[in-house]
């Protein structure tokens, strides 16, 4: 039993040793990520007012809680401004980003520091872990910053420092502004003429797609209809585009009426003119007159 005990022990003192372990190396994963030491025209905080501050960055793919952390612009004073404890906005998602007031006024909130940033000298920041020994990250920020240019990490939570002259606090550090493929395409077909080119062939290509496809199209709606006639019962409907029994009829018409007479045609041979006949009374009211026609026509 006392072995059991002891067994127990040993495992809640190694799980310990092991989250605690881990804890510390999810913290050593935080950088100081950028620092804007002469606040004029960049961004207010939540009373609309402008001060320096300084981004924290989480490198890590890990959540990571900086509370009980410290932040300090003073390197014989580590623990000058202990993060509190409990606020849920110290919690720093995977690839994420925090932001700091250096403002000098802690009472607004967790994340206003007790002190500021002086633009006449330079500047020490560190983070330091719960511990208040271990160094997690520093940097120096030279003196004569400029107002409203930031000083940051090229890239978020690699080491080198430059000059940003476009601000990014709680977002990237590195944006990309611009396409480098069609800035070479630019620098190559300065007259435009390869896009020319290539969207006449773009709009070749489409045209002929459409033709394709409507004919395709067109193909199948014969072939369908033809289909449908064949159950129906239709015999003349034909599938290729041929004459039907009722277009044959209607060429011999067309025939008949271009054989007639010639002086039934006007200039053109496809016109015919119709005259009024020269009679008293229309044939179309008179029996008799049809009857004789009719006779008359016999003997002749």
């Amino acid at each position: 039993m006392k072995m059991t005990k002891n067994k127990t022990g040993l495992l809640l003192l190694f799980a310990l040793l092991v989250a605690t372990g881990v804890q510390a190396q999810r913290v050593t994963s935080i950088r100081i990520n950028e620092i804007l030491v002469v606040n004029e025209q960049n961004f207010v905080d939540e009373y609309g007012t402008r001060s320096g501050w300084i981004e924290l960055f989480n490198t890590s793919a890990g959540t990571v809680n900086i509370g009980g952390c410290y932040l300090t612009d003073d390197p014989s004073n580590h623990k000058k401004y202990p993060i509190p404890k409990g606020d849920v906005l110290t919690i720093i998602r995977p690839r994420q980003h925090v932001l700091f007031w250096a403002d000098g006024n802690a009472s607004r909130g967790t994340f206003h520091l007790n002190f500021a940033l002086d633009p006449d000298k330079e500047n020490y920041i560190a983070l330091y872990d719960a511990d208040g020994k271990t160094l997690v990250d520093e940097i120096k920020i030279p003196a004569g910053q400029r107002a409203d240019v930031s000083f940051g990490r090229e890239t978020d939570g690699l080491n080198k420092w430059i000059t940003l002259n476009k601000v990014t606090p709680s977002t990237n550090n590195l944006t990309l502004d611009r396409n480098d493929n069609i800035e070479k395409f630019l620098l190559r077909d300065s007259l435009g003429t390869g896009m020319t080119i290539t969207a006449m062939i773009v709009v070749f290509i489409g045209l002929f797609l459409l033709f394709f496809i409507f004919k395709c199209i067109g193909k199948s709606a014969i072939k369908l209809s033809a289909r449908r006639a064949k159950e129906a019962g239709v015999e003349n409907v034909t599938a290729k585009g041929g004459l039907t029994d009722e277009g044959a009829i209607f060429a011999a018409i067309a025939t008949a009426l271009f054989e007639v007479e010639e002086d039934v045609h006007d200039v053109e041979s496809t016109v015919l003119t119709i005259n009024k006949v020269t009679r008293r009374y229309s044939p179309w009211s008179s029996k008799i007159y049809g009857m004789r026609e009719f006779t008359k026509t016999n003997n002749h």
